[in-house]
């Protein structure tokens, strides 16, 4: 278990996941105008896949470039996130 845990592939099955939810969602709001409006779950989705992109880099090996480039897109995600939802 530990080796998985502390290798890159555990983040492709979460990144994978990710993408499922993502599936489910818009299903759910195309068959019966339900959850999140696409926006908002592209912004949210998109944060936490761009952290696990980081990590994954990370844990590959990657070059301090495409860490920071996945970092980058992660707060990028989270402002517009967070402008989405704020309400004054």
């Amino acid at each position: 278990m530990a080796e998985l845990i502390q290798s890159p592939r555990i983040l492709d099955v979460i990144l994978i996941v990710i993408g499922v939810e993502a599936a489910l969602l818009i299903a759910l709001r195309a068959k019966f105008g339900i959850g999140p409006q696409y926006a908002d779950m592209l912004a949210m989705l998109l944060a936490g896949a761009a952290l696990l992109g980081a990590w994954r880099a990370s844990l590959a090996g990657a070059s301090w470039e495409w860490i920071a480039l996945f970092l980058s897109a992660a707060l990028v995600a989270h402002l517009a996130d967070l402008a989405r939802r704020w309400r004054p």
